[in-house]
């Protein structure tokens, strides 16, 4: 936890009438929370930067246990405003486990995610990958090389378990796409069973970020789909292999999101946009200059307040590379972005590609119109609020006009075969003929068990 010395308060106190004259402020002192995981950086840097300060913000940031109480704690109002899961507004917004009206005004990053299988399953695959003429697996890695494996375990009568961090976390969508893109059913959830193993091939279970590499090594799972730092964790103890990054699952994918309720946003709108300039300022730091921020962005992040993971762990993805197998190191410049390719706008084509996924494993039990994914997406996710923030940024000086979709109808290009691992595009405006498109999970008109 971080907390101001009385001395800061006492002197930045003396500042606050200037800031409150620029932009006045209906609350002032706040607490947000977050997980210990290196896309929390936009709010680490805000912090330790000023960037709240400059907007007449005292803030403390406060590490929670897990992604549910993080959730109930926005809900009831422990916290002011959190880093999410971007599943989590969404999730909660529709009523699927706890209901609340939660909205984001930013997005906190793309990509920063991978998946990491113990070294028994690794040994076991490597037959299956084909090699470059160095000798080194050729990436990006299928989960086709994982299907002998799992077959081989249920032939001995075992389970395959792997674990993620949220049933409405992206690790959860992401480790289902790409199983599924291999052909292994990560089994479907219904309003009755929401275990999500139904028809599983690969059973996959909630375990917390940080606790992750101990897991694996107690075998409890068999591998797993987290943040930074853990899979780089993994490599170091000598415990598992990440087989693939996200940004070789989707390039770009959406990550992260910053998360208040409606009523936060309703209550206290000066507020809200204050705090989006101090979080977009904090991105913008996080990226110029080609990444020039990141190795004092991986100190900051190394600090047990924040991450608490050793500075070189942390280094070894935050800073453009990334590393397999022992010594397998490669460059991985956009495994972590935070505001180039517009990383922070709240597009609502992400919220969609979201709502699909739940959607396809049985999360929404039914099919809904294109129009209801649009009207949800919309609901959650709130450019207008973001765009205001950047405006200001820009009138200040703190921010450049160009960096800003200014235009967008709120919907991104559709994302192109070559960017996806199963080469199936996503056009974010006809979700319902994407997941048409997919080849394991619910269809349009099929609910589970029917």
């Amino acid at each position: 936890m971080k907390h101001f010395s009385a001395l800061l308060l006492s002197t930045t106190l003396l500042a606050a009438p200037a800031f409150a004259e620029m932009l006045e402020l209906e609350k002032d002192e706040l607490k947000l929370g977050f997980i210990k995981l290196t896309d929390m950086a936009p709010l680490a840097v805000a912090y330790e930067n000023g960037y709240f300060l400059d907007e007449g913000l005292f803030v403390t940031l406060e590490a929670q246990a897990n992604w549910k109480v993080l959730l109930d704690g926005v809900i009831g109002g422990q916290l002011d405003g959190a880093h999410m899961l971007a599943g989590q507004p969404l999730a909660a917004t529709i009523g699927y486990g706890t209901e609340a009206h939660i909205i984001t005004p930013f997005s906190m990053d793309l990509n920063g995610n991978g998946i990491t299988v113990s070294n028994s399953v690794w040994e076991q695959m490597k037959p299956n990958i084909p090699t470059n003429a160095d000798g080194l697996p050729q990436h990006p890695i299928s989960a086709s090389a994982l299907l002998p494996v799992v077959e081989s375990y249920r032939a001995a009568g075992k389970p395959f378990n792997m674990g993620m961090v949220f049933p409405v976390s992206t690790h959860n969508y992401e480790l289902r796409y790409w199983l599924a893109a291999g052909g292994l059913n990560p089994g479907l959830y219904s309003p009755a069973d929401t275990s999500g193993q139904i028809g599983a091939d690969v059973f996959l279970s909630v375990t917390p970020p940080p606790q992750m590499p101990a897991t694996l090594e107690a075998g409890t799972i068999d591998g797993y789909c987290v943040g930074e730092p853990w899979n780089q964790q993994a490599v170091v103890k000598g415990i598992g292999v990440p087989v693939i990054t996200d940004y070789e699952l989707w390039k770009n994918n959406p990550e992260k999101v910053f998360g208040i309720t409606a009523e936060f946003a309703e209550k206290y709108p000066n507020t809200t946009l204050a705090l989006t300039k101090a979080l977009i300022r904090a991105a913008i730091w996080l990226d110029e200059n080609e990444n020039a921020n990141r190795e004092a962005a991986v100190e900051i992040l190394s600090r047990p307040e924040y991450v608490g993971a050793d500075a070189e762990v942390i280094a070894a993805s935050m800073t453009g590379t990334f590393e397999y197998e022992p010594g397998d190191v490669r460059e991985v410049p956009d495994f972590n972005v935070f505001f180039r390719y517009n990383a922070t706008y709240p597009f609502y084509s992400d919220a969609v590609w979201y709502l699909t996924q739940m959607r396809r494993w049985g999360q929404i039990a039914e099919t809904k119109d294109d129009a209801w994914f649009d009207e949800t997406a919309r609901s959650v996710y709130r450019p207008d609020i973001y765009l205001d923030a950047a405006r200001l940024l820009v009138d200040e000086g703190n921010a450049a006009e160009a960096d800003f979709p200014w235009d967008s109808d709120g919907y991104k290009a559709p994302t192109p075969a070559a960017d996806v691992i199963d080469g199936i595009p996503f056009d974010g405006k006809a979700p319902n003929a994407y997941i048409d498109s997919l080849p394991i999970g619910l269809k349009s008109g099929e609910v589970v068990g029917g």
